[in-house]
């Protein structure tokens, strides 16, 4: 928080609660973003100068990418949104979790899950599908871990002190059973040993599987539970009220019914027929209104705030992670128009499109969260205030320097592959001659992937040196509006 921040954080009565679980699930994060941050600028070097590669196997691009995006999204991201899950519900429920032992074992799973796919991928032991890369015993594992989660998850809802369902922990429902379905449905597959497997679909089925799985999980990994954070620590950070109560169940139901159907637009102009790619293409853009609801009901839940979003960096990072949600929200739909699928897919557009939304609004809201909980568990006052505010420009900086590059890079490639000469012949036949001329964006991605991480680095520093300091916070009042 910064030091011209009047307001203090509040700071809950952790009687009663497991705050043990927050803690371990915390510090997992920090060291995950860290990991995964750090392999991303990585292979961002290996595509602006090869030789980073390093001539090995396990160090090339094929074999560190799906590491990076593993990382960032179920290492980073997963222990996120438990960390807000298990800290959140809690005080929304009014009980402690439900089994303790159950927490530790979810707790200790989901890293050696993560230990598992860091150690496995660089070996090239994968499936080869998107977001579903680790091999069949892992799989196994990550089922058993996720309904030992479900487990604790739904006993701690059935042991609740209050009689009303917060907003928050529909989403995080959502989140629970969506992510079951999803990753059981994309996962069966024949072993065939105890590295090696089969999958039960073939062909088309298999693709079409794939990408409802592929796109839900961004839909439902990466969106949901972060609303459902969204709308407990935004109120919380901002001491405000959810601007429309009403408009957030709203958007909880449109959305989580829209979203498992959008899938399709992965594959248009494939093999499957138009009708379905019709389908994922006309549910995606009716998805844009539910999406910019939740939008702009979190941007207004900041009426009478806004004075402090100058000053507090926590704010300023819940106020850019949201409007970045809007901006993805907006660019998916967008790209999933055949007419403009045509020119972006399979360009690094589609790369600063998922970007934009896996750091500006996940990671984003992920710091903001975090500062926040940071001096609300530890009851420390933040060690360097102005360290946040230099991490939330390196940050914002970095995020927009890197999706401005893949923009244009993406736009240049979709223009320069379609080009035809007066003859109908191709104008650029050499694919490599256009690889090359998107060295420049692929510099400036690596400048602002490096910033983005330059942050994470001051934020772990922060966090450390906070946890370690001795003057604890006297307890607040909850903020209004959150519990």
């Amino acid at each position: 928080m910064s030091q011209t921040t009047t307001n203090p954080i509040p700071v809950d009565s952790d009687s009663g609660y497991d705050m043990g679980i927050v803690k371990m699930f915390f510090t997992a994060t920090v060291v995950w973003a860290l990991v995964g941050m750090l392999v991303g600028v990585i292979i961002a070097l290996q595509l602006a100068w090869w030789p980073a590669n390093l001539g090995l196997p396990w160090t090339t691009f094929g074999r560190l990418r799906p590491l990076h995006t593993n990382a960032v999204v179920f290492a980073f991201a997963g222990n996120v949104c438990f960390t807000g899950i298990y800290h959140s519900m809690q005080r929304l429920l009014k009980t402690r979790m439900f089994n303790d032992t159950l927490s530790r074992i979810h707790f200790w799973g989901w890293q050696l899950i993560i230990v598992s796919a860091a150690i496995t991928l660089p070996l090239g032991l994968t499936q080869s599908k998107e977001y579903a890369e680790l091999i069949w015993p892992i799989d196994v594992a990550i089922t058993i871990v996720w309904v030992i989660f479900a487990i604790n998850f739904f006993g701690t809802i059935a042991q609740r002190k209050v009689e009303h369902l917060y907003v928050s922990i529909w989403f995080y429902m959502s989140f629970v059973l969506t992510i079951a379905v999803l990753h059981i449905t994309n996962s069966l597959v024949m072993p065939a040993t105890f590295l090696r497997s089969y999958p039960i679909y073939a062909g088309l089925t298999d693709a079409l599987v794939q990408w409802w799985y592929g796109h839900n999980a961004v839909g439902f990994f990466l969106t949901t539970p972060f609303l459902g954070l969204m709308y407990y620590y935004l109120p919380r950070a901002a001491e405000r009220p959810v601007y429309s109560y009403r408009l957030s169940i709203i958007h909880f139901w449109a959305l989580v019914f829209l979203y498992i159907w959008a899938g399709p637009h992965h594959l248009l102009y494939s093999a499957l027929p138009d009708w379905a790619q019709t389908v994922g293409m006309v549910f995606s853009i009716v998805l844009l209104a539910p999406s910019w609801g939740g939008m702009l009901n979190g941007l207004l839940t900041l009426r009478g705030a806004w004075d402090r979003v100058r000053t507090d960096p926590i704010l300023k990072f819940m106020v850019v992670a949201v409007s970045f949600y809007g901006m993805s929200t907006f660019e998916g739909p967008m790209m999933s128009i055949r007419a403009v699928n045509s020119l972006a897919h399979y360009t690094n557009w589609v790369i600063g499109h998922v970007h934009s939304g896996a750091l500006g609004w996940v990671g984003m809201m992920s710091f903001g969260m975090m500062y926040w909980m940071v001096q609300n568990i530890w009851k420390r006052p933040l060690k360097h205030p102005t360290w946040a505010s230099h991490h939330f420009w390196l940050a914002t900086i970095g995020i927009v320097i890197y999706t401005i590059a893949m923009w244009a890079a993406g736009l240049m490639e979709g223009l320069q592959w379609r080009a035809l000469t007066d003859a109908g012949q191709l104008a650029n036949p050499i694919f490599l001659d256009i690889t090359l001329r998107l060295q420049p964006f692929l510099w400036l991605r690596l400048i602002g992937g490096t910033m983005y991480l330059g942050g994470a680095i001051m934020m772990a520093i922060n966090f450390w040196q906070t946890i370690r300091g001795p003057e604890p916070i006297a307890a607040e009042p909850v903020a209004v509006g959150a519990d």
